[in-house]
């Protein structure tokens, strides 16, 4: 089969639904398929061989965080040769209605054509304006797919219709084999808890751990907090008391080599995030390497830790509770080996050879059941009258 697939985000910033993409391309290909994947790029940014470049991104605020971007009529024409040149049985469109890339592939696209929604946005003014002049390019869809309920409820409320829900994938076996490294492992005495996510942007929650620390640092003064991720350490340290400051690690940003080792190496990893997650693959990434996780009681994040069966979860916001419940697990050990072993049970539910199956069982639908359009139908396209 040959697949195309479209993310709006640039590959220049590592994020969450670049990632998707790039496991599921290299999935597919692993399985025989051809695949092009379309996304913006700068210059000289290393990618993949099966990527292609849609231009030079911006910076956007979006959904909480900060996008990189790309759109207008140059873009638009790149997205239409890349169509036109690929041959495509199926193009596999991830965040459609996010004004990048995706939705100019939308405008262009003729044929089957599958969406991936990510986002949890149950209130967006956005949505609610761009709902009808979006309206003609979503009813060109063949299927479509969230990541999570919260991200149906998304599609279900904005934009009508619904969306089979296929989790994000993982290559567990890639973190379940990480060798921890010695710096960053925990001893009982100076346990580690491991942190990793862009340290500045406050959904992502460090503030609140860090605001956490001081009792936890009453209750064990040896621990060490390994913060890692993009951003600016100074400004997210500055203002914290001396012995938090003493007791952060900050890593920077780490590589693809060095995620794995860290997770395995943490006693707790947490992921303090305050909203706008309709997943959390991060939480599914450390049980893959063994780290017992602590979470903020999100709806997604619930799902995913099948409601604090295999993780523990503190009141989402409330440093106090999540201080708690990091004593409480450091503590205890045979508590933690438990999560690890139920952990890493759960995350093989999430293995990429069983999510990419679920995918390509959703690109044959929309192959099979793809009408072409009535004999002399315009279709649009970006810059026609």
């Amino acid at each position: 089969m040959r697949i195309g697939i479209v993310s709006p985000y640039s590959f220049d910033v590592p994020g969450g639904v670049n990632l998707h993409v790039q496991d599921l391309a290299e999935s597919l290909i692993g399985l025989g398929h051809e695949v092009s994947v379309l996304a913006p790029a700068d210059d000289g940014t290393p990618v993949p061989d099966f990527v292609t470049s849609a231009g030079k991104a911006v910076p956007v605020p979006y959904n909480g965080s900060v996008s990189r971007l790309t759109f207008g009529p140059v873009t638009a024409a790149r997205v239409s040769r890349w169509i036109e040149r690929g041959g495509f049985d199926v193009i596999h469109v991830h965040e459609p209605i996010t004004t990048s890339v995706s939705m100019l592939a939308m405008f262009a696209v003729e044929g089957p054509v599958v969406a991936t929604f990510h986002t949890s946005q149950l209130r967006s003014r956005l949505l609610v304006t761009l709902g009808g002049f979006l309206q003609p390019s979503l009813e060109k869809l063949s299927a479509r797919i969230a990541v999570s309920e919260d991200a149906r409820r998304t599609v279900t409320t904005h934009l009508g219709g619904d969306a089979v829900i296929i989790p994000n994938g993982v290559f567990v076996d890639r973190f379940a084999g990480a060798t921890p490294r010695p710096e960053w492992q925990g001893t009982p005495e100076r346990p580690t808890i491991a942190f990793l996510g862009r340290i500045n942007e406050p959904r992502k929650g460090l503030p609140v751990l860090l605001r956490a620390m001081p009792r936890m640092l009453r209750e064990i003064p040896g621990l060490r907090l390994l913060v890692a991720g993009p951003g600016d350490a100074k400004e997210a340290l500055a203002g914290q008391p001396r012995e938090v400051v003493a007791a952060c690690e900050m890593l920077g940003a780490v590589s693809d080599a060095d995620k794995p080792r860290l997770l395995a190496s943490a006693d707790v990893y947490c992921a303090p995030n305050t909203g706008g997650e309709s997943f959390g693959i991060i939480l599914i990434e450390a049980m893959s390497a063994g780290a017992p996780v602590l979470a903020s009681d999100l709806g997604a994040f619930r799902r995913v830790l099948d409601d604090g069966r295999v993780g523990a979860h503190f009141r989402n916001e409330d440093p106090e509770s999540l201080a708690a419940e990091a004593i409480s697990l450091l503590r205890d050990e045979t508590r933690r080996a438990r999560l690890r072993a139920d952990g890493l049970a759960r995350a093989r539910q999430f293995d990429w050879s069983v999510v990419t199956h679920e995918i390509l069982a959703v690109y044959e639908t929309a192959i099979a059941g793809y009408a072409p359009p009535a004999s002399g139908r315009t279709l649009r396209r970006w810059g026609s009258g």
